[in-house]
């Protein structure tokens, strides 16, 4: 006698997070995402795919950090839906991880799809809704520009190598002093200065 396969469940497509919230990756819904779990999230993934020097990984936190202040620092009237929006680029890595920009043209658009629906339910969640052109030209410009610091500083780029990639944009030069320095923090501290930075921006 045969036994019939059952039937397969679909396969899970959701996340529990620390808050207790699950969310469908599939279909995102503002309602399940908490700024703790993206700073938490944030916090311990690594940029460059940990190839930093330093004790610390340097976490896509600690970059979203970097980047807002360095868009503070360009545009000194900055809304706060424009520094949200900052610190929320790369907010939907909490899920997905950082994924380094050569491994993401060779997913193709089907990884980019994914990446621009979750961070539109990112966006929608903390009222992110009404960008113009010039402040996300403004977020990839600063973008670059910390990927330019973190490279040299951090990730082992020679200075050429680096300009080849992102560029060198022009900067008051105590932002350059200050870049120049950096060094990765631990998971702790840039979550919590995340979640402070956070607050200090958000719409009440």
């Amino acid at each position: 006698m045969t036994v019939p396969d059952m039937p397969k469940s679909p396969p899970r497509a959701w996340q529990r997070m620390l808050s207790g919230r699950r969310l469908d990756l599939l279909h995102p819904s503002p309602d399940d995402i908490e700024i703790e779990d993206i700073a938490h999230g944030l916090a311990r993934v690594a940029r460059w795919n940990g190839q930093t020097v330093g004790e610390h990984a340097f976490s896509v936190a600690q970059h979203c950090l970097v980047v807002t202040e360095i868009v503070a620092e360009l545009h000194a009237d900055a809304s706060r839906q424009f520094l949200r929006a900052a610190l929320l680029h790369d907010a939907a890595e909490y899920v997905i991880g950082d994924l380094i920009s050569p491994f993401k043209a060779a997913i193709g658009l089907d990884y980019r799809a994914f990446e621009t629906r979750l961070l539109s339910a990112i966006h929608e969640r903390f009222a992110v809704t009404d960008l113009s052109d010039a402040m996300r030209v403004a977020i990839k410009n600063a973008d670059r520009i910390a990927a330019f610091y973190e490279a040299t500083t951090l990730a082992g780029f020679e200075i050429v190598e680096a300009r080849t990639y992102f560029g060198h944009a022009s900067i008051p030069h105590n932002l350059v002093r200050q870049l120049e320095n950096l060094a990765a923090w631990p998971a702790n501290t840039a979550q919590s200065t995340y979640l402070s930075i956070y607050d200090k921006i958000a719409d009440i």
